[in-house]
């Protein structure tokens, strides 16, 4: 994310293995806050009862294990082999994670035009078993989008620069790891954040400006993606 990514993997210019691993744990711990993560956890995690801070922390671990299975599966062949996808079909893995923010941000917002942070508790808990994407599962499901695309492509590209071949599967997978635990914090840390007194209480006048802000990021990373306009990496 504008080239905080390649100034982290300076650091272990010349270094050894240890500080190779290292700098590949600091990467996957900052990947959870790009600009394309944020904006799909913010509706995620305000759509529903997740905002409580263990069920959010639930919902995190499982889409940071989507996209750290994909990661790895199509991080591999370029760490490996250097071969990278065919551009029409990173293209479309871009454009995927761009459809999913923009389906996120208008479920949000359609959600909170119902009235359905208006409703009391147990009307929640009755929806939440007809709303699949707010499962372990379906966050497990978007985290495989995810992984497929965004800004992690940058990462790998970095690691497949590594002369070691196995310092750079190993760095890979630790890279890996390491986003999957750091999506877990930045959703937990989300969740609490809308479950607390101060902002619980105002969440019906937050949750259309999260809605909006990630429909208009979703949709300018679309744009981004088909060379419509710049999109900074």
């Amino acid at each position: 994310m504008f080239g905080l990514d390649e100034a982290i993997a300076n650091l272990s210019t010349g270094g050894s293995v240890l500080v190779v691993i290292l700098i590949a744990a600091l990467l996957g711990l900052r990947h959870a806050t790009d600009p394309d993560h944020i904006a799909a956890v913010s509706s995620l995690v305000a759509s529903g009862e997740e905002r409580a801070g263990r069920a959010a922390a639930r919902l995190g671990a499982f889409w940071g294990l989507g996209h750290a299975l994909t990661l790895v599966l199509f991080g591999l062949p370029i760490v490996l082999f250097q071969q990278y996808l065919p551009e029409r079909l990173q293209q479309g893995a871009e454009t995927a994670v761009a459809a999913l923010i923009v389906f996120l941000a208008i479920r949000l917002f359609v959600r909170w035009r119902h009235g359905y942070f208006n409703l009391h508790p147990h009307v929640h808990e009755h929806e939440h078993h007809r709303h699949s994407v707010r499962t372990p599962l379906g966050a497990f499901g978007i985290g495989l989008v995810h992984g497929t695309g965004g800004s992690a492509g940058v990462c790998v590209l970095i690691l497949a620069a590594i002369p070691s071949t196995s310092v750079a599967c190993a760095a890979l997978i630790v890279l890996a790891l390491f986003t999957a635990v750091s999506m877990t914090i930045v959703t937990t840390g989300f969740g609490l954040t809308l479950s607390s007194s101060a902002v619980a209480g105002a969440f019906n006048r937050i949750a259309p400006v999260l809605a909006l802000s990630s429909l208009a990021f979703g949709l300018w990373y679309a744009l981004g993606v088909w060379g419509i306009i710049a999109y900074p990496l």
